[in-house]
């Protein structure tokens, strides 16, 4: 086998394991979402930055560097603003996250 054969099947069992990684994570999301207000809010910020982190690396696994992903998001959350979508009308959600999005550059 060639080094780079080796190298494609490593990173396609990566890439496999992220996706898996993400999917699990989310269900934990939602089971803590489903066990109700006594959950630790810490569990919840593990889930949520533990997902973000995935999904990260996922996008570089697959060619995208962070400043691409960071640019994609700012350009949907702008169309987002643009359009007053509802979760940006009922509290400036998107317009948060993207500003928060923009001063981190």
């Amino acid at each position: 086998m060639k080094h780079e054969d080796f190298k494609i099947m490593s990173n396609i069992k990566i890439i496999e394991e992220l996706k898996a990684n993400i999917i699990c994570i989310i269900g934990d999301l939602y089971k803590l979402f489903a066990k109700g207000s006594n959950v630790a809010q810490n569990s919840i910020l593990e889930c949520i930055s533990g997902a973000i982190i995935l999904l990260y690396v996922l996008g570089g696994r697959i060619g995208y560097s962070h400043l691409e992903i960071d640019d994609e998001m700012k350009k949907k959350l702008k169309l987002g603003i643009i359009e007053e979508d509802d979760i940006e009308k009922d509290g400036k959600d998107l317009s948060k996250l993207y500003n928060h999005l923009k001063e981190r550059n």
